[in-house]
């Protein structure tokens, strides 16, 4: 498969990105309305974010400069295995 190059692709590819993730959280919400769910789904999708943002970002530039990620799963297997793995 081919890197996705077109910047107007990667635009659409975000918005459906986008449309997923608030339908997903809209009929969450519906289907269990209430304080404790929407503060839960708020929890979670900040945390998810900020993991991500620590291993394509804090481990790039910080910790190791030198390794490059090619998705989550080369960043899982940097994390278990170490530098030297």
């Amino acid at each position: 498969m081919r890197d996705l190059t077109n910047s107007r692709h990667m635009m659409l590819k975000a918005a459906l990105f986008g449309v997923i993730g608030l339908g997903s959280a809209g009929l969450l919400l519906v289907e269990s309305l209430s304080l404790r769910t929407a503060t839960l789904l708020v929890l979670t999708i900040w945390s998810f974010c900020r993991l991500y943002y620590f291993a394509f970002y804090v481990i790039e530039k910080y910790i190791d400069p030198t390794f490059r990620f090619s998705g989550v799963f080369a960043a899982l297997r940097y994390l278990a295995r170490g530098k030297k793995g």
